[in-house]
């Protein structure tokens, strides 16, 4: 909760959480448009609030960039524990999926922060905290033997943001996507998959049968 509020009447603390939602709203659309020249008076213009607004909720620049990068990594932590799937490795890769989704919609928040604040401490905090978060995704993936048991997480989110860095349209990236996906997967499943298309291909009239 926005701690300026916590000592209002409800319908004041209503107003003032609804006013925070609306400030991160319009900067998040601010800070994503690569044409914008983001002032924290065009994010007042923005939000539809009074320049007091908002800085009685963010006092400055960097605490606003702060708030958006925080709400991102509540969002991907609160994901490992609310994505569902029909196994856990399909739950590890929807959790990917959305740390994927996670890592470019906040990358040119996270650059603003290390470009005009250095090294920020919250970025190795929330590294640890998606750490956290994924790790017993990965465990359960792993014990069904439907990820390769020879990776780390550290590993496979290293991979993903290096994946995510490229540059290109949905078609080009979603293929790159999709082949960083099937390698997780592990031998055993691969070698499953392998046989029942040889079968398919060597056998058609029995398969099915």
């Amino acid at each position: 909760m926005n701690p300026t509020a916590t000592n209002q009447p409800p319908s004041r603390r209503a107003d003032a959480e609804r006013n925070r939602d609306k400030i991160l709203a319009a900067a998040r659309a601010a800070f994503a448009d690569p044409d914008a020249e983001v002032s924290m008076a065009e994010v007042s213009r923005r939000a539809g609030v009074g320049m007091a607004t908002l800085y009685r909720n963010f006092p400055g620049r960097r605490e606003l960039l702060e708030a958006l990068y925080a709400d991102e990594v509540n969002a991907v932590c609160q994901a490992a524990q609310t994505l569902t799937g029909e196994t856990p490795g399909a739950v590890f890769i929807a959790w990917l999926h959305r740390f994927l989704a996670f890592f470019t919609s906040k990358h040119p928040v996270g650059e603003l922060l290390q470009q005009s604040y250095g090294s920020n401490p919250m970025f190795s905090e929330s590294r640890d905290r998606v750490l956290a978060a994924g790790r017993p995704l990965l465990v359960a993936a792993q014990r069904t033997h439907e990820v390769r048991d020879d990776l780390t997480l550290e590993q496979v989110l290293d991979m993903v943001i290096a994946v995510a860095s490229i540059h290109g349209d949905p078609g080009y990236l979603e293929p790159i996507q999709r082949a960083m996906l099937d390698g997780l997967r592990s031998p055993a499943e691969n070698a499953y998959e392998l046989e029942v298309w040889y079968q398919a291909v060597t056998h058609p009239a029995d398969v099915g049968h």
